[in-house]
């Protein structure tokens, strides 16, 4: 069993395993680097270009000009505010409802529509969601593809039909928390990235193996080129142009948008604010620790050292104590309905998905091996 040392990124701890992160010759990743960049960034001059694009969209005949892809969450509540009532846009916020939802999340939900906003919620077909969430969860570890999918394609193709030409995502995550530059030096994607990089290349058509037919994956398959060239969108994040700080938006969604926070931690870290939608997120975030030796509590803390919130030794300890905790009954479970598997087929696919070179399956429990420098 694996007693290989696990490089960590010298300012926060998110570890080399992490897909697509890059370290420079100190040892600090990609992100902790760009969260000293974004000190030199002139974000008054993106502040006045988000206003132009958004003087570009703006409707001149009563319909809705822009979407905001909304969960509840702290995020993308603060998003909605900001094109709202800072960029006097009127945005229309779709919600795609993921499975097996948390109830702290469903309230939360209703409370940020309630605080004063126009949303539809899209419910894609459960039954096509729990086999592909099914199939990917088996073949890559990826319990959350079918929702990610829908996330993406569902919210392109609403854009599509209610002929509106901006969307506004929230952070553009793999410059945010470590991964590839892409997007980093513009302010928009396209459906090409979306694939590649927001559902790690993984085609939405050979989803059609399953028996499903195209009418069936609506809410799976990228528009078709026809499709595309006439919705001519504009896809955008937020955190292009403005200093990306999750603490900032929890303030501002629980004054503004009324934001309740659990009563307890979250599974695997020690914060309660985020990321409660879904009771398959803690599951998505278990994986990756197997997978890759960091869960949840890695990367809040990096976000919390990054923000100057913590220091690398206090992040040591909470890493130590929760990363990589086993879900807890309750919520296997709902795993095991939810994918129709047991409790022993859902263990074998942990066991499948475990990085043996730094994990070490102790007592039942798979745990870390590498040492935490």
């Amino acid at each position: 069993m694996g007693v290989a040392l696990l490089q960590r990124c010298t300012k926060c701890l998110m570890p080399a395993t992490r897909p697509r992160i890059t370290f420079n010759n100190e040892g600090v990743c990609n992100a902790c680097t760009w969260a000293e960049e974004k000190k030199k960034i002139d974000w008054t001059a993106r502040g006045s270009l988000l206003k132009e694009i958004c003087d570009k969209y703006r409707s001149q005949n009563g319909n809705f000009d822009c979407i905001v892809p909304v969960s509840g969450g702290k995020d993308s509540s603060y998003v909605a505010y900001m094109m709202k009532h800072e960029l006097k846009m009127n945005p229309l916020c779709v919600h795609i409802a993921p499975p097996t939802p948390m109830p702290i999340g469903d309230e939360n939900l209703q409370r940020f529509i309630q605080s004063g906003y126009d949303c539809i919620t899209i419910h894609a077909n459960p039954m096509v969601s729990q086999a592909i969430a099914k199939k990917t969860l088996v073949e890559f570890g990826q319990p959350l593809m079918a929702w990610m999918t829908n996330v993406q394609v569902a919210i392109f193709k609403t854009a599509i039909n209610f002929k509106i030409p901006l969307i506004m995502f929230g952070e553009e995550g793999e410059t945010e928390y470590g991964g590839t530059d892409k997007l980093k030096s513009t302010p928009y994607y396209d459906f090409e990235d979306s694939l590649k990089i927001y559902l790690s290349g993984i085609d939405p058509k050979k989803y059609i193996d399953l028996g499903f037919s195209e009418n069936e994956l609506y809410f799976w398959l990228y528009p078709s080129m026809d499709e595309a060239k006439k919705g001519n969108l504009a896809i955008t994040h937020f955190s292009f142009f403005e200093n990306w700080d999750p603490y900032h938006h929890y303030l501002v969604a629980k004054e503004k948008c009324g934001l309740k926070e659990r009563t307890d931690a979250s599974v695997g870290t020690y914060t309660n604010f985020a990321q409660t939608d879904t009771f398959l997120y803690d599951l998505h975030s278990y994986l990756m620790f197997l997978k890759f030796g960091f869960g949840r509590c890695t990367a809040d803390v990096g976000i919390d050292i990054r923000r100057g919130a913590l220091e690398r030794e206090q992040g040591k300890h909470l890493v130590k104590r929760f990363d990589g905790h086993y879900p807890p009954e309750e919520y296997i479970k709902i795993y095991c309905d939810y994918f129709q598997m047991t409790r022993n087929e859902l263990d074998a696919v942990f066991d499948k998905f475990a990085n043996k070179t730094y994990l070490e399956k102790i007592n039942g429990a798979w745990k870390l091996t590498s040492e935490i420098l």
